[in-house]
């Protein structure tokens, strides 16, 4: 097929394409004419081009900040755990969900799960503060009430920390849930029902047939999970973390915040930001990796 004949046939899917490749090259491309802070001593007013090169010191100088080290920490904590404790919650939610034979109550139920993730984090951290706050906390007047002593949900670092987790659940626990129950959806019924001839319970049918056929989804969603390993979203640590927890609370988004706008250490700021984009592709190809040699499938 000529190539004129074939743009004037298909020309419309490539009209579609121009928005989304504008985005990209504005807000994803554009942006990285900035990486070169992370090399000039940033002066406001001088802009980035008339800033002087610096070279490598301010890399030095956050490799030599023990703080920048502990935000590293707590981000690979915080993270990890989400990993083991938040990756498997919808997996888990979207078979109960699928096994269920009553549609009303399923809709329903789908309904309830994935609307948090539709709730902005100011909000949730408000609710946290009215649920688990120690002193006018609904659990811990009720705790008080009963003449117990109050739980230091948000004040003890080891409780913070069960708190933080369980509120990452129930944010993202619903939206991933959608995803997972799509991928079942299109696994063939024929598979279920060979399945039961052939003896297998529930459970077997769960394992040989609903979490292969929903392999792919999640080696997907896992792999791109492990690419965010040094990055961590700002709101969700800012907004339920305090000064009494700031040993676990104090990640590198906070820090780059606290470092680069309050402080107005813009080099700094764009130093740790470069180098979480450089090690985050470094998981993400890692990842990658070993999900071809032990499954034979990737997302690149």
């Amino acid at each position: 097929m000529r190539a004129s004949i074939y743009y004037a046939r298909y020309w419309r899917l490539y009209a579609m394409l121009v928005l989304p490749v504008l985005y990209f090259v504005i807000f994803k491309y554009g942006p990285m004419y900035g990486v070169q802070i992370a090399f000039k001593d940033f002066n406001f007013f001088q802009g980035i081009h008339g800033s002087e090169w610096i070279g490598l010191e301010a890399f030095r100088e956050v490799f030599n900040n023990q703080e920048f080290y502990k935000t590293l920490r707590n981000t690979l904590m915080l993270n990890g755990l989400d990993l083991v404790i938040s990756f498997p919650a919808p997996i888990i939610l979207a078979i109960m969900l699928y096994e269920l034979n009553i549609n009303w109550f399923k809709r329903i139920s789908q309904t309830i799960l994935y609307i948090p993730h539709f709730i902005s984090w100011v909000i949730i951290g408000g609710i946290v503060m009215q649920v688990f706050g120690t002193q006018s906390g609904m659990i811990n007047n009720v705790l008080n009430g009963l003449g117990l002593d109050s739980i230091p949900f948000l004040t003890d670092k080891n409780s913070w920390l069960a708190t933080y987790l369980a509120t990452g659940v129930w944010q993202s626990a619903g939206w991933g849930t959608i995803l997972y129950l799509a991928a079942l959806t299109g696994i063939n019924r024929e598979l279920f029902e060979a399945a039961e001839i052939d003896g297998a319970n529930r459970f077997r049918r769960i394992w040989h047939v609903s979490i292969p056929g929903i392999r792919m989804t999640i080696v997907t969603l896992l792999i791109i999970q492990l690419g965010n390993m040094i990055s961590i979203g700002f709101e969700r640590p800012y907004v339920i973390g305090n000064l009494a927890v700031r040993d676990f609370s104090d990640v590198l988004s906070t820090f780059v915040y606290r470092i680069g706008i309050e402080s107005g250490q813009y080099t700094i700021a764009t130093v740790v930001g470069l180098f979480q984009a450089v090690i985050g592709l470094i998981f993400l190809l890692a990842a990658n990796t070993i999900a071809k040699k032990l499954n034979g499938e990737g997302i690149i």
